[in-house]
């Protein structure tokens, strides 16, 4: 290790770091178990208050004879969730069978006639069904778009090809491209964009997801680590190399 000369010219030994004061050592743990336990707690709260809520909307209907509240004289947490999962899959499983479709198509069609409710049901009906559908073009891709001005670039989810009227008036080379604002992003804006003029990044959607609600604090890694083989893959080669 290189020494310094003082103004004598003689060697000086090197400068040793300055120790750390009680301090600045609390306050350094502080942070780091902070880091550790705020998102454990604001995941416990939200899921604390979406819980309370269900409940309090949830257990008023049921039946005294079925409330656990009647004979233990306390509340139960998460007894409205349980209900409530119970309902929507009981419900689910007479939808899916023939008496229970036709009643379904009934209800749609009396829906269906209601001026104001028509509109609303219709609309969150779409959506729903959208969300709920096991479709690959959802949010395939991440890519990086110039919007609002050149030189400027904005994350965004590609949602599908053109299709429909649309496709037809742009042409089957445009894609539509939702942009999420930060940090909400379930809410944004949805445009169609050549797919020439849109740069495809190689990150997940849930990557570019975390990017969009940390407002670009949390970066994924670059490049990707690799990812490990098939071990089929593997058996081929060691098959072939025999």
């Amino acid at each position: 290790m290189a020494r310094r000369n003082d103004h004598d010219g003689g060697p000086l030994s090197p400068e040793k770091p300055h120790p750390q004061s009680l301090f600045a050592w609390l306050r350094g743990r502080f942070f780091a178990g902070m880091v550790i336990a705020a998102p454990i707690a604001v995941t416990f709260l939200i899921l604390q208050f979406l819980i309370g809520e269900i409940d309090k909307r949830v257990v008023p209907l049921i039946p005294a004879a079925l409330n656990p509240e009647t004979y233990l004289k306390y509340a139960v947490p998460g007894f409205g969730l349980i209900v409530l999962v119970v309902f929507l899959t009981i419900l689910g499983a007479i939808a899916t069978n023939l008496i229970g479709r036709s009643v379904i198509s009934v209800g749609d069609r009396i829906l269906g006639q209601v001026p104001i409710v028509r509109s609303l049901y219709s609309a969150f009906k779409q959506l729903v069904e959208v969300f709920a559908k096991d479709n690959t073009d959802q949010f395939s891709e991440v890519v990086l778009v110039e919007y609002p001005k050149a030189g400027t670039w904005c994350l965004g989810f590609v949602s599908s090809s053109a299709r429909g009227e649309i496709g037809a008036a742009l042409g089957q080379d445009f894609l539509g491209i939702f942009v999420p604002t930060t940090p909400n992003p379930t809410s944004g804006f949805l445009m169609y964009l050549d797919a020439r003029e849109v740069i495809r990044l190689s990150m997940t959607v849930e990557e570019g997801a975390k990017m969009i609600l940390s407002a670009g604090l949390v970066v994924p890694e670059f490049p990707p680590p690799p990812r490990p083989e098939p071990k089929s893959s593997k058996t081929q080669t060691s098959q072939s190399g025999k």
